[in-house]
């Protein structure tokens, strides 16, 4: 086991690539888990001018509350400003994307008030192997497996190449117990029968060569978005209330890619399924038409989208 001194060095290098910057304010998110103190431990000695921190409590259990004065004593003990963040309305539906949405719209809020350029997050190697194996069990594409980015728009992730056990390394090195959330033994959660069976697993699931493998697939995603930046400003044209593009041409996936950034203009919330897209793409590739959303696909040596009109009523 490395001591948390040679732990602090890849974290610094890692902070100062994934910025690029030296005096961008950067918003720490710590609910109080051995991840997200070790997160805050580490710019602490790192960028202790640059960091303010913030817990959001979702008022999902009687103990959130108390875990968020926890954090906060702790920073006031390191001298970080710290905020306990609590949404408007209480979470419902899907608990786990839900919570997560209200999270970073929460992060984002707090961050925009402290004029922070960053929001950073505790994912680590241990995560990422998660997240790899689980949308590969899934069937998801390029852009599924390159799992958790290092950056995402402003949200950084600077520990993905620290393990579980080096986190908590460093916040037993500290004195500091962190706090065990109940969530993490629970296996109607995905996430957590993953990491049982990956536990209990004699396959040689290595962190940082999934971690690479992750970061190949992000490399791939990024270079196929700019292709298709570069064919919908070549091929897509606007005619009145429609789009024309030709697609027939390109490989499969430009042509999904395509399509997708052609229906984002004209219905911008729609995130069709991996399978609805397929679909359509088969009928209009054979001169046919499909609906997705609400926009109707028109096939043939061009591709028309439009939106549908009203249905009538009776």
């Amino acid at each position: 086991m490395k001591t948390v001194s040679d732990l602090v060095t890849p974290f610094s290098e890692a902070l100062g690539r994934l910025t690029n910057d030296e005096t961008g304010r950067i918003c720490l998110a710590v609910s109080g888990g051995a991840d997200s103190l070790a997160l805050l431990l580490l710019a602490h000695q790192v960028a202790p001018e640059r960091i303010v921190a913030a817990t959001v409590d979702h008022g999902l259990r009687d103990e959130a509350a108390g875990e968020a004065l926890f954090v906060a004593s702790l920073c006031k003990r390191l001298n970080v400003q710290h905020a306990i963040l609590e949404p408007d309305a209480p979470i419902t539906g899907n608990l786990q994307s839900s919570a997560r949405a209200a999270r970073y719209a929460l992060l984002e809020k707090f961050a925009d008030k402290q004029d922070c350029s960053w929001i950073a997050t505790a994912h680590h190697e241990d995560d990422q192997v998660e997240t790899f194996l689980m949308r590969l069990a899934r069937g998801s594409g390029v852009d599924g497996l390159a799992a958790i980015r290092a950056v995402n728009g402003r949200i950084i992730r600077p520990l993905l190449e620290y393990s579980k056990q080096q986190l908590e390394h460093i916040c037993a090195s500290a004195g500091i117990t962190p706090i065990s959330d109940p969530s993490n033994d629970d296996e109607s959660f995905d996430r957590v029968r993953m990491r049982r069976w990956l536990a209990n697993s004699k396959l040689p699931f290595a962190g940082d060569a999934l971690g690479k493998s992750a970061s190949a697939l992000a490399d791939a995603s990024h270079a196929l978005g700019w292709v298709t930046e570069q064919l919908a400003a070549d091929r897509i044209e606007k005619h009145d209330d429609m789009l024309v593009f030709t697609a027939s041409d390109l490989p499969l996936e430009l042509q999904r890619r395509l399509l997708l950034h052609a229906l984002a203009i004209m219905q911008p919330a729609i995130v069709p399924r991996g399978e609805t897209l397929g679909q359509a793409i088969a009928k209009v590739s054979g001169g046919g038409k499909a609906m997705v959303g609400e926009c109707l696909i028109t096939g043939g040596q061009s591709w028309k989208i439009e939106k549908s009109p009203p249905r009538r009523t009776t």
